[in-house]
């Protein structure tokens, strides 16, 4: 049947809507958790980032299983929708159980946190592996993929920025006060929305590519993926992207309300970090028409590096770390969408080269480097808090005060830079994508030709 323009944006918007869901919850985790356990439970900083970093890694290898489940998928709804429809519900729930500090001791308080954040992660996994694998089931048309992807890092940004802004005075609002209670209420809701639109995303959307595989093993995905230097260099490249966006996120809280000492412009800051990014998402199609996809990355990471110098040399000066914020968020807006439509070519290069289409697995060890670099980002910045002396809800002294905007600005401008010289060196696969992805749906065409469909059984004889 052919697309409508009507069928193509209900489709995109509700591909959109399920990284809506996700950032919902996902931008909560990454911008409070954190601070909710030092702050509020009273973890101490130390342990909390152990916690991250441990289940951060078992998280991980969750997802490489949960892509061997999805390559092994075969549904009248297709191998990543269904995942949707089963994660949706306990997914919001673990969002709002998270988010609750429990009348308990010290330890118990640590193994509650330690059990729903793990098992938060594992239900993340569940809905947000299909979701990023879905997208060469969706459509084979490299310009569809950059519109979806940008149309997702629109909606996604949408729910980051919802968060941002609206989670501090939620939290004061339903909480009269009492942080506690605020937060628990405030998951309640994000969870609620979270579990609608995973909903409506699984309504929505549907897998146009049916492609039929042997069945999927560690040892054909493998031998897939040792031949595949562009997912190699991409997925090295996971580790410095994310690791600063990590890193970034997760001292947002800390460095405005003990670094700046204005508590009242963290709100406004978390806004631009998740606002102002969907204003960069824009102009990523009009740019990969234009450019090719390494270089829209190059000059993406470009912007956000001196957004981010921008505000090294600004110090406590309101105007100067405003003013860098944007352009940072800018250049990760940018980033963040042509790294998703990026994402997919990997995948059609490793069945050009081995015959193996490894969507699900490639897309879970992507999962699965970038939960690693956010397990070491948590616990790095849990480490350098409690040896440079932080204490909660107290003034800080001049080491956690350095360890703070080290967190901030200095470790995530010096991994972006890392990133720009890492994939301006190291990928090549935009040369050559074009001229494989034809030779590709040549091979496909020419299989589908001489395809002789099984005979059917009798209907009749069903004993």
């Amino acid at each position: 049947m052919q697309n409508t323009t009507y069928s193509l944006w209900r489709q995109r918007l509700g591909y959109g809507v399920a990284d809506l869901s996700c950032n919902l919850v996902w931008q909560l985790i990454s911008l409070y958790l954190m601070f909710f356990y030092t702050d509020i439970m009273g973890l101490p900083a130390y342990y909390a980032g152990l916690m991250f970093l441990v289940t951060r890694l078992v998280d991980g290898v969750a997802d490489v299983l949960m892509g061997l489940v999805i390559d092994n998928t075969h549904t009248r709804w297709g191998r990543c929708r269904p995942y949707l429809l089963i994660g949706a519900v306990p997914f919001g729930l673990l969002c709002m159980m998270a988010f609750y500090v429990p009348d308990f001791g010290l330890a118990g308080k640590l193994w509650y946190a330690f059990l729903t954040y793990l098992c938060l992660s594992f239900l993340y996994t569940l809905v947000n592996i299909p979701f990023c694998a879905m997208l060469p089931f969706i459509t084979n048309d490299s310009t569809e993929r950059t519109t979806l992807s940008a149309v997702r890092i629109v909606m996604g940004s949408v729910g980051s920025t919802v968060v941002a802004v609206a989670t501090l005075p939620l939290v004061h609002s339903l909480g009269h006060g009492n942080q506690q209670t605020g937060f628990l209420y405030t998951a309640l809701i994000f969870g609620s929305i979270a579990i609608f639109f995973l909903l409506l995303s699984f309504a929505n959307v549907k897998e146009a590519i049916n492609q039929q595989s042997e069945k999927m093993t560690l040892r054909r995905a493998w031998t897939s993926l040792r031949h595949n230097r562009p997912w190699f260099v991409f997925a090295v490249n996971i580790f410095l992207m994310w690791g600063a966006f990590f890193f970034q996120t997760g001292a947002l809280v800390y460095f405005f309300n003990y670094y700046v000492c204005n508590t009242t412009i963290t709100a406004i800051a978390a806004g631009i970090s998740t606002f102002v990014p969907l204003l960069g998402t824009l102009t990523v199609p009009f740019m990969a028409a234009r450019m090719k996809k390494r270089q829209v990355y190059l000059f993406a990471s470009t912007v956000n590096l001196a957004g981010m110098l921008i505000m090294i040399v600004s110090g406590t000066h309101i105007l100067g770390l405003l003013t860098g914020a944007i352009i940072l968020s800018m250049g990760a807006g940018q980033r963040t969408a042509i790294y998703f439509s990026m994402q997919a070519d990997p995948v059609d290069y490793g069945e050009w080269k081995t015959g193996i289409n490894t969507a699900g697995i490639l897309t879970s060890v992507n999962g699965f480097l970038g939960k690693v670099s956010m397990a070491g980002a948590g616990a790095i910045s849990g480490i350098l808090l409690s040896t440079g002396g932080y204490v909660a809800n107290q003034a800080q002294n001049p080491q956690a005060l350095l360890a703070i905007k080290a967190c901030y600005l200095y470790i995530p401008a010096a991994l972006i830079l890392l990133s720009m010289i890492w994939m301006g060196r190291y990928y090549r696969l935009d040369d050559t994508y074009e001229e494989i992805k034809r030779e590709l749906d040549e091979r496909k065409c020419s299989a589908n030709e001489h395809f002789t469909p099984p005979p059917m059984k009798n209907p009749i004889n069903t004993v």
